[in-house]
């Protein structure tokens, strides 16, 4: 059995949820350095977390801001975990990333996932190379979900398969019995980055997804969003209500067509929505009028 120290590239949940449990798995002696992403992006990136644990833990650690640039920290394995930024060298990089490859290579595959509405979500530890997320699979792990679902509870799902996959790896290097297998690379597909633009509500979708877009970009995420009167809102939670038959459906997309318990009723491209919680500049926001329009993006500028 070799002895093996591993560099661990850490952001999010995820990554606080690997290094807890590889330290009560291999204690702190398997770890070379810790090098902690920050994210601000979200509402807790876990950054503080993991620097409490390291210290507490007397496990080696640095923030990623504060390593130098082009410099490399040594170790002859490394594990990217919820990692969204390059690291110099790839060799023997190993990464984890949260969707089943070949599909959803790239960035937010969890996000986009959930919005797509797949039936399974899990994890793939892979090789690093040149080419993003293209590399040979070490391990995958798979668990089936059922909507509507929030991305919160989706990360909380998901988190022990990091674990999992990242202790059966490391087993695997102590053992010298690491194997890979490559990508059937014509099943690929790809998952694009997303900016603020991509938070807006398509209110031309279905109503189903957008409540899955709803749901996928909500905490920790800043949330789905929406235009009312050059106000842009926060739509964090709604659901899905019967559909009536609307005439001229496409001029109307958008509307809200009544109240219900005083939480209105949205016209999508198919079907209805009933908004339960929605805020303006983090607080909470009411409609005062059905006589009332939520907007896409183009018709606000950000």
């Amino acid at each position: 059995m070799h002895n093996l120290k591993f560099n661990f590239y850490l952001l999010g949940q995820k990554g606080y949820q690997v290094l807890k449990d590889v330290f009560e798995s291999f204690s702190a002696s398997i770890f070379n350095k810790v090098i902690i992403g920050r994210d601000k992006n979200i509402d807790n990136d876990f950054s503080d977390e993991m620097r409490i644990f390291c210290e507490s833990n007397k496990i080696s650690f640095i923030f990623r801001n504060d390593v130098v640039k082009n410099s490399e920290i040594y170790s002859e394995y490394k594990f990217a975990i919820g990692w969204k930024w390059m690291i110099n060298n790839p060799i023997n990089l190993i990464v984890i990333h949260d969707s089943l490859l070949p599909k959803y290579r790239g960035f937010s595959p969890l996000v986009n996932s959930l919005i797509n509405g797949e039936k399974y979500i899990g994890v793939t530890g892979l090789l690093a190379n040149d080419s993003y997320d293209s590399g040979d699979i070490i391990h995958q792990e798979k668990l089936k979900i059922k909507y509507p679902i929030k991305i919160q509870q989706a990360i909380e799902k998901i988190a022990p398969l990091y674990s999992k996959c990242v202790l059966k790896i490391i087993q695997d290097l102590l053992n010298d019995s690491l194997k890979s297998i490559p990508q059937n690379h014509s099943e690929a597909t790809y998952s694009i980055w997303r900016d603020e633009e991509d938070y807006f509500i398509n209110w031309t979708d279905n109503a189903t997804k957008v409540i899955r877009t709803i749901d996928a970009l909500g905490f920790p995420y800043s949330g789905a969003k929406s235009i009312i009167k050059n106000k842009v809102i926060v739509i964090h939670d709604a659901i899905e209500v019967e559909d009536l038959e609307i005439e001229a459906r496409n001029e109307h997309i958008g509307k809200v067509i009544r109240f219900e318990n005083n939480k209105p009723i949205v016209i999508c491209g198919k079907g209805l929505i009933k908004i339960i919680l929605m805020t303006y500049n983090n607080q909470l926001f009411q409609l005062e009028t059905f006589r009332t329009r939520f907007k896409n993006l183009n018709d606000y500028s950000i």
